[in-house]
């Protein structure tokens, strides 16, 4: 098997090469910064794989007042909430509310809590209500996230609202996170 490569060339650092203290400190710094600019590309590439996955989902069967719809023994469409979720265990959604299509898309019900879920839901909610997304808000506290759910959930469920909206939502903020990771790539790659 061979591997494709780039003509970029990633230079390697050795540090026990750097005499000086202060050398060693700043490759150090260099490095951990590297880290974290490769982690944060990392999840801002999840996050538009979970928000494209969701408005697929959204285009493919869009729902109010539901969180998702699953197809029973029968081959009925059938929908689900909070009271009867239960019921659509195992059995494949064909529909879901704009945070159910970001839920499903990131898992299922059984990943509701994860980091991917919830940021895509914090990305969502910020491409929504704000002009720009703020990055040093990435991890709201509990009952500011609650309240954003609450948020995306009336939005989605106006009367006026229609599917070809809420699946532009879910592109536009794909497309955040896409913005935001060139963002990072172009720093990135001045800095090293």
């Amino acid at each position: 098997m061979t591997a494709a490569t780039t003509g970029h060339v990633v230079p390697t650092f050795d540090i026990d090469s750097h005499s000086s203290r202060w050398a060693k400190r700043n490759l150090t710094r260099q490095l951990r910064d590297r880290d974290a600019a490769s982690a944060r590309l990392a999840e801002l590439h999840n996050l538009a794989d979970i928000l494209n996955q969701a408005a697929d989902l959204i285009s493919a069967g869009w729902l109010q007042h539901s969180w998702f719809a699953y197809q029973d023994d029968n081959g009925r469409t059938r929908t689900v909430t909070a009271y009867n979720v239960t019921e659509m265990a195992g059995r494949p959604v064909v529909g879901a509310c704009l945070v159910g299509a970001i839920v499903e898309a990131g898992g299922g019900l059984s990943n509701v809590r994860t980091q991917p879920v919830q940021r895509a839901i914090d990305l969502t909610w910020y491409t929504l209500f704000e002009a720009a997304p703020r990055p040093n808000h990435w991890t709201p506290a509990p009952e500011v996230r609650t309240q954003h759910v609450r948020d995306l959930t009336r939005w989605n469920d106006q009367p006026r609202r229609t599917a070809p909206q809420a699946e532009a939502l879910l592109r536009r903020s794909a497309a955040a996170a896409v913005s935001e990771a060139a963002n990072i790539s172009s720093r990135a790659s001045d800095v090293f």
